[in-house]
């Protein structure tokens, strides 16, 4: 059994915010922190399709920029060829 009353089962202790930190930082928590939806509806699959369909365009067209100049950029992974039939 715990000494302190407000420190019983299943009670966490109240976070303070110190009165002063005196130049200290504030601590960075890493990775996501994103919660995912319980329902994926139509619109975020035609939404999250357009942002891949996007995104390959422009990495296509900053790859050939590159090349253009005399750089080695080139793209790795490429995008199965169904991508031209449009969903509906």
């Amino acid at each position: 059994m715990t000494q302190k009353g407000y420190l019983f089962k299943g009670q966490k202790k109240q976070k303070t915010i110190p009165p002063n930190r005196h130049g200290k930082l504030l601590h960075i928590r890493k990775g996501k922190r994103v919660v995912k939806p319980s329902k994926i509806t139509k619109e975020m699959d035609a939404d999250r399709e357009l942002t891949k369909f996007i995104n390959h365009c422009n990495e296509i067209k900053a790859a050939t920029v590159a090349n253009k100049d005399g750089g080695q950029l080139s793209i790795v992974k490429l995008l199965p060829e169904s991508s031209g039939d449009v969903k509906e």
